[in-house]
């Protein structure tokens, strides 16, 4: 499943061909991805400006001059891929047609926009631009990691008394919002803390080392273009290449890369997820 940084990318690949151009035509190839799709949603988003194009969490949003907010998941294998004429000569031809490209944008300025979705996990929604914070899929969601509401006494604040193990802390969209199994894994390895800890038994200081981790590791992972396991890929049709720098995810057996460790990566199983940790330096 994309988290936060393999979604950033892709809004960032997304937003020099979208931000400021018209929708020409939008093809709508089924009712339906995970969900029922908006009743007429191709022709809602035919003609339509894109004003601005954000992220939530793991949601892309794309403002219309409309009135309206268009909402896409990427689910687990969704890909929203660029093609044609999109910046100065620059030239990514049109992929050959598949039985997965599910919606097709024109763009004004020669781009095509292709959401392709083999497993069909993803979804869409059109929501009036003033009730987006209230849908459904955002109105329970914690602050952006990478944003000043999510601060070292906000996570301790929060975690205060919780007595689920960190991973799951963590994991709780409702604590912090994007993160996902992966990237958890790595910022716990960055701040020496064990994913089976109890929140409510790490003191207030390690908590607050946990911040600059999890702001690290997310930073780190969108300049590496996201991470690449199995279906994803960035808005270019490349490839995410952070996991050749992962230092506990998928290293079970490994050795701890952690100077002057000398401790073995382990990997467990938390609420049906993979754990990887390191037992000596992670506590």
């Amino acid at each position: 499943m994309p988290e936060l940084p393999e979604v950033e990318t892709v809004r960032r690949g997304l937003a020099p061909v979208m931000e400021g151009r018209r929708i020409l035509t939008a093809e709508v190839r089924r009712p339906d991805l995970r969900w029922p799709l908006p009743e007429g949603m191709g022709a809602r988003l035919a003609g339509a400006r894109v004003l601005r194009l954000g992220r939530r969490s793991k949601y892309l949003l794309a403002d219309l001059d409309t009135g309206e907010t268009w909402l896409v998941h990427l689910g687990m294998s969704g890909r929203m891929l660029v093609s044609g004429r999109v910046l100065g000569d620059f030239v990514q031809d049109h992929p050959a047609a598949s039985a997965h490209d599910h919606v097709v944008l024109e763009m004004e300025g020669g781009a095509r926009i292709t959401f392709n979705d083999p497993r069909r996990f993803g979804a869409m929604d059109l929501i009036p631009t003033p009730e987006v914070e209230g849908h459904k899929l955002l109105a329970g969601l914690g602050p952006e990691p990478l944003g000043n509401g999510f601060s070292e006494d906000y996570l301790v604040a929060r975690l205060k008394g919780r007595r689920t193990p960190m991973k799951a802390a963590l994991l709780d969209q409702g604590v912090v919002a994007g993160l996902g199994n992966i990237y958890v894994c790595e910022a716990l390895y960055r701040a020496g803390l064990s994913p089976v800890r109890r929140a409510h038994r790490v003191a207030a200081r390690r908590l607050a080392a946990l911040v600059p981790a999890i702001r690290a590791v997310l930073t780190d992972a969108i300049a590496a273009g996201g991470s690449s396991l199995r279906d994803y890929r960035q808005a270019d049709g490349e490839l995410g290449y952070f996991q050749h720098t992962f230092d506990v995810y998928g290293r079970e057996g490994a050795p701890c890369r952690r100077e002057g460790c000398g401790g073995t990566v382990r990997r467990i199983v938390q609420s049906g997820r993979s754990s990887f940790y390191c037992p000596a330096c992670q506590t």
